[in-house]
């Protein structure tokens, strides 16, 4: 693994000449570095430490990771289902992983060209599907606030670092902003690795959007203030009824959007719909251990030997979501629809372009 400070590339996860290429957000935003990654196990440690996380984007990172593992270990071999395996099992709650590492693998056996083909492909549909995510969701926003300003919170970071570029929920709040209707945006800082306070700042601070950081705490009390007329949440995992698995905190702010009448609104890619998941409530949910709680970034804050729960999501049961808007179609819960009965709509690809 080779670290740089001057990366040429922004994209969160690419491939290159057998490497796997990514931004290490673990490092952000003090510093930008790109990893190089040529073997399965550092990969595997990447995703886990969340060098690279959201739900699309350790997705494409896995699609890439199996074409590693063919690079590494030919068409066939326990030494290649063993690395195919660890990659699946890297990380639990989030359906995309398990699912293009499935997809990819099921090609090994045309051999890596055809491996790198579909990775590419599985990197290709994720830019496109944000592009689209940030239209659709933008479009209702116009449909639910009319013509007042935007007044956005979120959790957790759910821009291009991701996914590939543009985002999820973030990429509903950058269309908003080229449209210029985006009055403010108001993430929370989304304890207890602050990926809201080091990542969404640093992407909306490159887009030129304005924004003011929250506590996590303060979210729902300036909900009931009236400080912000939408609510955008991502998705690691949506089940087939509409229960929807997220950063944790994520339950929180659908429940104080219910008390305040605001619209909670879940944005994230088809692939993560999971219509072989009934409902939240079979969803395993990740448990990280206490050193990421009794510890900021290296530093202790808690007692010696303190131990904590620490789970990384939670699930918002689908009777607090108002809708769910994916790259091709906007489910609304809060009018009776589900996944099963909203048919699936056309790609919007009509952005002003840009990352």
């Amino acid at each position: 693994m080779q670290l740089s400070n001057e990366p040429t590339s922004l994209e969160t996860v690419e491939w290159e000449d057998g490497v796997v290429k990514m931004i290490d957000q673990t490092r952000l935003p003090q510093e930008l570095v790109i990893l190089d990654i040529s073997d399965i196990p550092t990969l595997v440690a990447a995703i886990q430490r969340l060098s690279v996380r959201g739900a699309p984007a350790i997705g494409v990172a896995g699609a890439y990771g199996v074409a590693l593992a063919v690079h590494l270990h030919g068409t066939d071999g326990p030494e290649l289902e063993e690395a195919i395996g660890v990659l699946r099992a890297a990380r639990p709650t989030a359906v995309n992983l398990a699912k293009m590492v499935d997809r990819t693998a099921a090609l090994v056996s045309l051999g890596l060209e055809r491996v790198l083909e579909e990775a590419h492909l599985i990197r290709d549909e994720e830019l496109r599907a944000s592009i689209s995510m940030g239209e659709y969701g933008a479009d209702l926003a116009d449909e639910l606030i009319g013509d007042a300003a935007a007044r956005t919170m979120t959790i957790c970071n759910t821009g291009g670092l991701a996914t590939v570029a543009r985002g999820t929920a973030l990429a509903v709040i950058q269309t908003l902003h080229e449209r210029g209707r985006l009055e403010m945006a108001l993430p929370v800082e989304t304890r207890p690795l602050l990926q809201g306070g080091r990542l969404t700042t640093w992407e909306l601070s490159r887009m030129g959007a304005p924004f003011r950081l929250l506590v996590d705490g303060a979210g729902p009390f300036l909900l009931a203030r009236g400080e912000a007329n939408l609510v955008f949440a991502g998705a690691d995992r949506v089940a087939a009824n509409g229960d929807v698995a997220n950063k944790i905190g994520t339950f929180s702010l659908a429940l104080a959007s219910r008390h305040a009448g605001v619209p909670f609104i879940v944005v994230a890619p088809e692939s993560t719909i999971d219509m072989d998941t009934p409902s939240g409530s079979q969803i395993e949910i990740e448990d990280r251990g206490s050193d990421e709680v009794v510890s900021v970034r290296g530093v202790e804050v808690a007692p010696p030997g303190a131990e904590a729960l620490n789970p990384a999501f939670d699930i918002t049961p689908v009777e607090f979501i108002t809708a769910i808007v994916t790259d091709r179609r906007i489910i609304r819960p809060d009018q009776g629809q589900s996944p099963h009965t909203v048919p699936l709509g056309e790609l919007k690809q009509s952005h002003p372009g840009g990352t």
